[in-house]
């Protein structure tokens, strides 16, 4: 008669971990404690006014700056990756000067230039540079006023980090694929929008998305054109009710939800994606398994002949 021994699954223990989650949830209980329960942040006054209409207004402002800034910046930028990836060592080194200069230069400096531009220059001309061909001018303080100079501020400098962005994804696609694709005799636009383009994203949105985060935020700089976006709406209104910190929490709040929502709109996009490869991946496996298998049935035999 065999005896069989059981063997007893005994779960791990990490007590390390116990005591980690112990302390975070206590250190946030006193956090929860203190700024629920102090009356200083007068919440009363933040409820009050989160949903009022001028702030309702300021964050308006802020999401167009936020969606026209990331659409141009995008065009932009993908131009001048590609102008970097150029064997053109012109186009190479225009885009490298670009992106040098604008990365190079804080964002409320090229606001403050772009919105005294008018001292500098006091019609914008249209025409061929050393000649006088004029096929347009506008008066430089019709051209920029605050919306415009906060689009055009916001596009140069980011344009300059998403020109990086897509051009590390791009360098991130390997070699063989472009050896591959120009091997099929593709023209280049559709080499880069068909093989290349869809490779390089897995590497582009994250960091992309990283960026559109930071410009949301960053359209807060634009209160030194007084352009009624949020913060500066916020900045209006504390300084007329002296209710400096439950104000800013309201735009903290507005900034969190901003963001949170392009957090989620970045997790649906990658996991997209993913998906979409999945399917190419499996696909093409039983693409090769069927071709694979139909030339196997169609070899003929070989007859040898005996002699």
């Amino acid at each position: 008669m065999n005896n069989v021994e059981t063997i007893k699954v005994v779960p791990a223990r990490y007590p390390l971990r116990t005591v980690g989650a112990i302390v975070a949830l206590f250190v946030l209980a006193v956090v929860v404690q203190s700024v629920a329960f102090n009356p200083r942040w007068e919440w009363s006054v933040f409820a009050r006014w989160f949903f009022d209409p001028v702030i309702l207004e300021g964050v308006g402002q802020t999401l167009l700056l936020t969606l026209i800034g990331t659409a141009l910046s995008v065009v932009i930028g993908g131009l001048l990756a590609l102008a970097r990836l150029s064997s053109s060592w012109l186009l190479s080194s225009l885009a490298w000067g670009y992106i040098w200069l604008f990365r190079s230069l804080p964002l409320i400096v090229v606001l403050i230039i772009l919105y005294n531009f008018s001292y500098l220059y006091d019609t914008l001309s249209l025409g061929v540079p050393f000649t006088g061909i004029t096929w347009g001018s506008f008066e430089t303080i019709n051209v920029l006023g605050q919306f415009s100079t906060a689009v055009v501020g916001l596009t140069l400098v980011q344009s300059a980090y998403t020109a990086e962005i897509i051009r590390g994804g791009f360098l991130g696609v390997d070699h063989g694929q472009y050896e591959a694709a120009a091997a099929l005799g593709l023209p280049a636009s559709r080499r880069t929008l068909r093989i290349i383009l869809p490779q390089a994203l897995r590497t582009i949105l994250p960091a992309g998305f990283n960026e559109i985060i930071s410009l949301a935020k960053g359209t807060a700089m634009v209160y030194v054109l007084a352009m009624p976006e949020l913060f500066y709406t916020i900045q209006m209104i504390y300084n007329r009710t002296q209710e400096v910190i439950p104000l800013l929490m309201v735009g903290a709040v507005w900034y969190l939800v901003i963001t949170t929502v392009l957090s989620a709109i970045q997790h649906l996009v990658e996991r997209a994606l993913a998906r979409s490869e999945r399917r190419s991946a499996v696909n093409t496996t039983r693409a090769t398994r069927t071709r694979s298998v139909t030339t196997q049935n169609t070899q003929e035999p070989v007859h040898a002949s005996l002699s």
